[in-house]
């Protein structure tokens, strides 16, 4: 394995999700009784487990594929790739987007690669992928191509 990183969601969005939640189960608690808020606690409390599970993201890179999550690509069909810096990275999320390219972003991380694509077969023009080890991601795929 050339690189991989795992991308969690961070804690105070995880936070802030739970937050509003509870705030549901006190709407609860003050509607029905004791046990049904405790019902609504539970869920919520396993609700927030399997968000911070189901969000993550893993990012890896071998001697012959990359793979975003459960997207794969092998590394021939690679042309160019991009570091994106702050600015450039909020534009191509929003303003300069391509209907057509894939997004593997996340809206908590302002870094990341923009990867295009040289498969005729393919009418993805370019893979966004949000990363914090961008520098690393970059480098890497430019020494596999």
């Amino acid at each position: 394995m050339a690189f991989k990183e795992v991308i969690r969601p961070p804690l105070w969005l995880l936070a802030f999700i739970y937050f509003l939640f509870l705030s549901l189960v006190i709407a609860i608690w003050a509607a029905f009784d004791n046990q049904s808020a405790f019902i609504a606690w539970l869920a919520a409390t396993v609700g927030i487990a399997i968000i911070a599970v189901s969000a993550r993201s893993e990012i890896t890179v071998d001697e012959k594929e990359l793979r975003i999550g459960r997207a794969h690509i092998e590394l021939k069909y690679l042309d160019k790739v991009e570091l994106l810096t702050k600015d450039e990275m909020r534009l191509l999320r929003t303003r300069d987007a391509d209907p057509a390219a894939y997004l593997a972003i996340k809206f908590w991380m302002s870094t990341g690669v923009k990867i295009t694509l040289k498969d005729q077969r393919d009418s993805t023009p370019y893979w966004l992928v949000s990363s914090r080890k961008s520098k690393e991601l970059t480098s890497t795929l430019y020494k596999l191509l």
